[in-house]
């Protein structure tokens, strides 16, 4: 049975939180920050993405706090230092080898930075396929834009050259995802 694997909004959020905490731990005020300041730079604030609590990775076992422990009905302070767990490695390495959604969107574009910002973190193989993968995401987003163009942009009006522009800085994209490829 066929289940797309790409990413939600709360994923997204999990994939910053534990991708962040692969670096050790961190005291889980600073944590939300991080992940918000990333999050609202590439995306604006938004409920959707930054409305998601990251203390549920602590009910769902993916993090654990350090010292002190919160009991479970208890809630994190700013000052609970939290850590990855086992379970919270594999539910990273879930996330970061998941598909992205097409067409490109703002959430597909904080994925894809999330999983650029931690695909060190993936063996030599996987990297190769997560690249490919955006390689071939890519593709699809230009073949998508260049029909796109060729349907509705008449010479001379604005969505034309809206679209030329959008269509250089994708094949630049693809370029740089090639090149990467090749280097990896």
């Amino acid at each position: 049975m066929y289940r797309d694997q790409s990413l939600i909004p709360t994923e997204a959020i999990r994939l910053a939180a534990l991708g962040i905490l692969t670096e050790g731990p961190k005291k889980y005020g600073a944590l939300a920050v991080e992940v918000r300041h990333f999050a609202s730079r590439m995306l604006g604030p938004t409920l959707d993405i930054l409305g998601t609590s990251i203390e549920l990775l602590r009910y769902e076992g993916l993090i654990e706090t350090v010292g002190v422990r919160a009991t479970p009905g208890q809630s994190l302070t700013a000052d609970s230092t939290v850590q990855l767990t086992e379970a919270g490695r594999t539910a990273l390495k879930e996330l970061l080898t998941s598909r992205v959604r097409a067409p490109l969107t703002d959430l597909s574009k904080l994925v894809i930075a999330l999983k650029l910002r931690f695909l060190h973190l993936l063996t030599q193989e996987e990297q190769r396929l997560q690249m490919e993968m955006l390689i071939e995401l890519t593709e699809s987003e230009l073949a998508r834009l260049n029909d796109l163009r060729t349907q509705y942009a008449e010479s001379g009006n604005l969505l034309g050259d809206w679209l030329a522009q959008d269509i250089a800085q994708t094949e630049q994209r693809l370029a740089w995802y090639r090149q990467r490829l090749q280097q990896i």
